[in-house]
């Protein structure tokens, strides 16, 4: 496999300052693939002086959009040319299905084109005129690049993550520094080579691998960094506000969930089976927006979930790359131990186990879990309430409309939700009263790079994904002119 042990920073490729490097692990079979660069202090300064010099220099934030979208065009080409090796290696480092890992690359390619037709179309509006009371006056309202920013992104979608906030962040005419996860390394890597194929500017693109304990609260407090967007857990959103307070850093996060699914009584029962599956095992469920929790009408709870339980145990497990696999491993040994033991403590409250919960038979190898089903889970309980990040659903049934809905918004998080039923009228009003970001009806998990995305509550703070991911990355100035020959006459007379 090619080399993955240089960082690439000011549009060279760069041997970390103290020349370690960490493993990254093939979550099928626990084997070794690549070897991969740990950016050190020095790095990050390195990362962020070129970031910053390209900035304040203007090589690239003045550039017209119509010019910045050239280089977001070829990008996305370049990732289209190169699909089956870029999701191949999404399928090795993180273990997702083929066709899953082919999927989000395309989407990457797609998010690139997306934002390189913004870009062009700052060009038209990056100053609005104002009305003003005052002849006297004039002003204009201009959109400006933010500066300086830093995307760190989480494992579960390693290319498509990084397109979310690189193909908004050099459409508006920032500079940045990526900070992929460390468990998923391979792709962003790649995606600086294509930087350096397309001959993208040095500077405007900076990838630092690395452990993110070690180098994440570098970037996110350091004094040149103007912006901090980051994709992850709740734990490590609320220290990035604490640090991002000291400087009054501008932030986005989008953080964990804990999503409802609502299924009333008049659902059609096949297609709320498949939607409940896809909405929590696509990507063995490691998913924010996992609509983990089920809220499911009495009159059809027990078939409903008789028929779950039996397309669960259908689901074919294995590595990613062989054919029909529907679900592969969990991206690495933590999380694998994290969702067992979320698994375990279930069984031993007495939680109805309906199918899965364990390692499947025949892996001796791998951090493979089965399609776990729990049933009649209260409310109070963990599995309920808080994020595994797994293949793991739990059921619950409800009378009412207005029981489901107070349940639904019982929780910290506010992500997304789903609602499944052949009234119309009831989705809309159902999801108008949901308290989340992201509603889907009838069906779970569709994603458009034209829409917004993020979530209300602990989920996060700002909009990624449509025109509000470009607003991520842009400041609004306001610039108003006196115009008048007489003297202004307050002090003067």
């Amino acid at each position: 496999m090619q080399g993955y042990d240089k960082l690439f920073i000011n549009g060279q490729w760069t041997a970390p300052s103290h020349n370690k490097t960490f493993e990254s692990i093939d979550p099928s079979n626990e084997t070794v693939i690549a070897h991969i660069a740990a950016a050190g202090q020095p790095d990050v300064e390195l990362a962020v002086q070129a970031a910053r010099q390209a900035f304040d220099h203007g090589i690239w934030s003045t550039l017209t959009g119509k010019q910045r979208a050239t280089y977001l065009h070829a990008i996305a080409t370049e990732i289209r040319n190169n699909l089956k090796h870029l999701a191949t290696l999404e399928v090795l480092d993180n273990g997702k299905p083929y066709p899953e890992a082919e999927w989000d690359i395309n989407d990457a390619a797609d998010c690139f084109d997306f934002y390189a037709d913004l870009a062009e179309k700052l060009d038209q509006n990056t100053e609005q005129d104002i009305a003003l009371p005052d002849a006297r006056f004039s002003s204009v309202a201009r959109k400006e690049p933010v500066g300086v920013a830093c995307a760190i992104i989480p494992w579960n979608y390693p290319l498509l993550m990084a397109a979310w906030k690189v193909a908004p962040a050099l459409a508006a005419g920032c500079t940045l520094i990526l900070k992929p996860a460390e468990a998923t390394s391979l792709t962003a890597i790649e995606l600086g080579r294509i930087a350096e194929k397309i001959q993208l500017p040095a500077g405007v693109l900076n990838i630092l691998t690395g452990i993110g304990s070690e180098i994440g609260p570098l970037l996110t407090e350091h004094p040149d960094i103007d912006k901090v967007a980051f994709t992850g857990s709740v734990p490590v959103g609320k220290d990035i506000m604490r640090s991002a307070a000291q400087q009054v850093k501008n932030i986005s996060l989008e953080l964990g969930g804990k999503s409802s699914f609502i299924v009333f009584e008049d659902s059609d029962l096949e297609a709320a089976v498949e939607w409940i599956m896809f909405g929590i095992f696509w990507n063995q469920g490691q998913v924010c927006s996992a609509t983990s929790r089920v809220l499911i009408h009495e009159d059809i709870y027990d078939a409903l979930l008789s028929r779950l339980k039996t397309e669960a145990q259908n689901i074919k497990i294995g590595n990613g790359l062989e054919a029909d696999v529907k679900l592969g491993p969990l991206v690495n040994q933590k999380q694998y131990n994290h969702v067992l033991n979320a698994i375990q403590r279930g069984i031993d409250d007495g939680v109805p186990l309906i199918t899965g919960g364990k390692c499947p038979d025949g892996f001796e190898k791998g951090y493979f879990v089965e399609p776990t089903i729990f049933a009649d889970v209260p409310e109070n309980h963990p599995l309920w309430n808080e994020e595994i990040f797994g293949p793991v659903v739990s059921i619950r049934p409800f009378k009412t409309e207005k029981e489901a809905v107070e349940s639904a918004n019982r929780s910290i998080f506010g992500l997304a939700g789903a609602v499944m039923s052949k009234d119309i009228a009831r989705c809309n009003r159902v999801a108008r009263a949901l308290r989340a970001g992201i509603l889907w009806i009838n069906c779970s998990q569709p994603t458009f790079t034209q829409a917004p995305w993020g979530g209300y509550k602990q989920s996060g703070i700002g909009r990624e994904l449509g025109e509000w991911g470009l607003e991520n990355y842009l400041e609004v100035k306001q610039i108003t002119s006196y115009n008048a020959s007489e003297p202004w006459g307050w002090y003067l007379k």
